[in-house]
């Protein structure tokens, strides 16, 4: 702190960014943004929430699959993605970290798109999507490392997860062809 009691006054009414907050399901339900981007509280898991939210897209794709068209999947998972630029990045801002595990919009809306394209598949055809794409999302091979470290904010936050799905259904579309 400076010494100059002018420099020291100037200083103390200085904005500063916001303290960072402690997550919790009040901070969740604290704003409308938290409640997406943490998944409707599947981003509050102590173990693994990443996994957590991709549980959560899986369930939610399920329960709606036959009351939402193609049209309107393609048009949730778009809005989703350039929306949750948004939500994630203030949440993130919020906790005060750059890519905050807990933040789970970013596994929800990509799973979404996988879940959409391997669509109509066995429990066993999700099972094995699922498992590929939470690979793809935790290991982050390339090209999903170069986004995670390239890009920053709520893009960041969105895009290796995108990135991760295109890699799923690539994995997917190569076994399909592969035994047919």
């Amino acid at each position: 702190m400076p010494t100059d009691p002018l420099l020291r006054d100037a200083a103390a009414n200085r904005p500063s960014a916001p303290a960072p907050q402690r997550l919790s399901v009040r901070f969740m339900l604290s704003h409308p943004f938290h409640a997406i981007s943490l998944g409707f509280g599947s981003g509050l898991s102590p173990v693994m929430p990443g996994t957590a939210g991709t549980l959560f897209a899986w369930l939610s794709f399920a329960a709606f699959e036959h009351r939402i068209s193609v049209i309107g999947w393609i048009a949730l998972i778009v809005v989703g993605f350039f929306a949750g630029i948004g939500i994630a990045g203030f949440t993130a801002k919020r906790l005060g970290i750059d890519d905050p595990s807990p933040v789970v919009w970013d596994e929800i809306v990509a799973f979404w798109l996988v879940l959409l394209f391997v669509t109509p598949t066995s429990f066993v055809g999700q099972l094995s999507a699922f498992v590929i794409f939470r690979f793809f999302d935790m290991v982050k091979p390339p090209p999903v490392r170069y986004f995670d470290r390239h890009f920053s904010g709520g893009f960041g936050i969105m895009i290796d997860d995108l990135v991760a799905a295109f890699l799923t259904l690539l994995v997917i579309a190569l076994w399909r062809v592969a035994i047919s």
